[in-house]
C-alpha cells in the first residue's frame, strides 16, 4: 500500500503520541504510515513531567512522588506538590508499549527506513523513503533538524548524563525524587544534578547542563563521580544502565507549517519548552489537539494565538543566562523558595494568570529581566532591518 490519510515521520515520542492520540480521538478508520529509521526499543531516555491526577499513558509510569528535593546556596527544603505528582516513564517500556498497540491496530502500518524527501504534490504529500514514495493527505514531521539563528534569538542546549546506580547499602528516599540540585561547580552556566529514586539503593543520578554547547564526555562523568561522592556520601556502587541525550533550549521561531499539507511537530515544532528542555507533556497536549482538529475539521491546524507571552518569558530569561545578566542557580532558588512549589509549576506549564506571573516576576531579580526584555526588543528590530536592507539590495 503506498497511498495513506496520514504519513507520521518519526517513531519517537511525537509521532508514536500522535498515532495513539489518534486513534484515541477515533479515526480508526484513516490509514496511517508510521516511518522510523530504527525501530527504537532500548531505554534510550527517561521521560519526566508533572500532573494532577491519571494520564494516557499512566500504565507506563514507572515511578512517582508527590514530595521533591530542591537544594540551592543558601535554600534546601523537601516541598510538597500535591495534588501534582512528579511522573517518570522510561522509554523503552514506552516504545514497547506502543509497538505492541500499533500491532493491534490493522490501519497502522510502520515502515522502518530512511526519509529522504518530503514534498507536496497536488490534494496532498509524498514521502520518498530509501528511493520509495508513499502519498498522504497529510504529513506530520517530528524529525528535527536545526534552523538558522536569526539575530535576537538565544540558542541553548539542555545535554545530560545519566547514570542509574546500586549501592550496598540504603542511601536514597524513594518518598521524594531530587528536581534540582544546584550544589555542583556552576563554570558561568547552568549545572545541576536530578534523583530519581527507585528504591533505598537505586537511583538515576542525572548530571544536567544548560549552555549553549556541548560539553566533553569526562566532563559528564567528572560531575556524576564528585556529586555521588560528596553529596550523596557514596564511595562504592554498581552502574547499571547510562543515558545521554541533548535537547534545543532556543527562542529561534519554529516552523509549525513548512508547507500546505506538512505539520512539525514534537521538538520539530517548537514542543520543547525553551527555558526548561520540558517536551513529553506539550508533546500530549499538541497531539490531542491535532487529532481532535482531524476529527472536527478534516485539517490538523488548530488554532493558535499569534503572540504568547509565555514565549516572551522564555526568550527574555534564556537571554537573561546568555548575557549573565542572572545565574541559573540564583533565578530557580528564588523562584521556588518564595513561591508556592505548585503555583511554580503551573507557571512552567504555562497555565498560570497573568496576574500570577507579575507576582512571580516580583520575587527574582526584576532588573535583569527588565534590561533583557528590553535588549531582546532592540536585538530582533535590529536583525529586521538588517534583513529588511539585505533584501532591498538583491
Amino acid at each position: 500500500m503506498s497511498q495513506f490519510d496520514y504519513i507520521i515521520t518519526g517513531g519517537g515520542a511525537a509521532g508514536l503520541s500522535l498515532a495513539y492520540h489518534l486513534d484515541q480521538a477515533g479515526l480508526h478508520d484513516r490509514q496511517v504510515l508510521v516511518i522510523e529509521q530504527d525501530a527504537k526499543q532500548r531505554n534510550d531516555r527517561t521521560w519526566c513531567f508533572w500532573e494532577v491526577g491519571t494520564g494516557p499513558f499512566e500504565p507506563l509510569v514507572a515511578r512517582s512522588w508527590k514530595q521533591l528535593w530542591f537544594h540551592g546556596g543558601r535554600y534546601s527544603e523537601r516541598i510538597t506538590i500535591e495534588p501534582y505528582h512528579y511522573k517518570m516513564i522510561q522509554g523503552g517500556d514506552f516504545y514497547r508499549f506502543m509497538h505492541d498497540w500499533m500491532a493491534t491496530r490493522p490501519n497502522i502500518t510502520r515502515l522502518q527506513g530512511r526519509v529522504e524527501r518530503i514534498a507536496e504534490v497536488p490534494g496532498g504529500v509524498a514521502v520518498q523513503v530509501d528511493g520509495q514514495e508513499f502519498r498522504g493527505n497529510w504529513a506530520f514531521n517530528s524529525i528535527y533538524r536545526p534552523a538558522p539563528r536569526p539575530p535576537g534569538h538565544t540558542y541553548w542546549l539542555q545535554h545530560f548524563k545519566g547514570w542509574v546506580i546500586t549501592t550496598s547499602h540504603p542511601v536514597f528516599d524513594p518518598g521524594a525524587a531530587t528536581f534540582m540540585d544546584f550544589r555542583v561547580e556552576q563554570q558561568n552556566d547552568v549545572r545541576f544534578v536530578y534523583v530519581l529514586p527507585y528504591d533505598e539503593r537505586t537511583a538515576l543520578v542525572e548530571y544536567t547542563l544548560f549552555s549553549p554547547e556541548l560539553a566533553p564526555q569526562e566532563a559528564y562523568d567528572t560531575g556524576l563521580k564528585r556529586y555521588i561522592s560528596q553529596q550523596l556520601g557514596v564511595e562504592s556502587y554498581a552502574i547499571q544502565h547510562v543515558e545521554y541525550g541533548v535537547i534545543p533550549m532556543t527562542d529561534i521561531p519554529f516552523q509549525r507549517r513548512p508547507s500546505p499539507h506538512v505539520m512539525n511537530i514534537g521538538t520539530a515544532g517548537g514542543m520543547t519548552k525553551a527555558s526548561t528542555g520540558y517536551t513529553f507533556q506539550r508533546i500530549q497536549r499538541q497531539s490531542a489537539q491535532i487529532a481532535a482538529s482531524l476529527r472536527y475539521t478534516g485539517q490538523p491546524f488548530y488554532p493558535e494565538s499569534p503572540l504568547s507571552r509565555h514565549a516572551w518569558m522564555d526568550s527574555v530569561l534564556l537571554h537573561v543566562l546568555d548575557q549573565g545578566l542572572e545565574q541559573g542557580c540564583i533565578f530557580f532558588e528564588q523562584l521556588f523558595s518564595r513561591n508556592a512549589p505548585q503555583r511554580v509549576l503551573r507557571f512552567l506549564d504555562e497555565e498560570t494568570t497573568l496576574l500570577e506571573e507579575f507576582a512571580l516576576m516580583a520575587t527574582v531579580n526584576v532588573f535583569a529581566f527588565l534590561c533583557a526584555s528590553w535588549n531582546v526588543v532592540r536585538h530582533r528590530a535590529q536583525g529586521k532591518l538588517a534583513s529588511m536592507l539585505a533584501a532591498s539590495r538583491t
